[in-house]
């Protein structure tokens, strides 16, 4: 069974690619970008969000 954070890597990869493959069309079109990059930066946070601080204290 793959984890959560595998499966969210595995979309940002296939929405990065998407979007390129999206940009070398000779009219690209505006909403494949904006749902691409509202995707991406939202797989992105639920990435970010379980990575600890550096700040963090090790006592906790």
């Amino acid at each position: 069974m793959m984890k959560v954070k595998n499966i969210y890597i595995v979309v940002m990869i296939l929405v990065a690619i998407m979007l390129f493959w999206n940009q070398d069309n000779v009219k690209p079109n505006i909403w494949i970008k904006i749902i691409g990059v509202i995707v991406f930066f939202f797989g992105m946070m639920k990435l970010s969000a379980k990575t600890p601080s550096k700040n963090q204290d090790n006592e906790e």
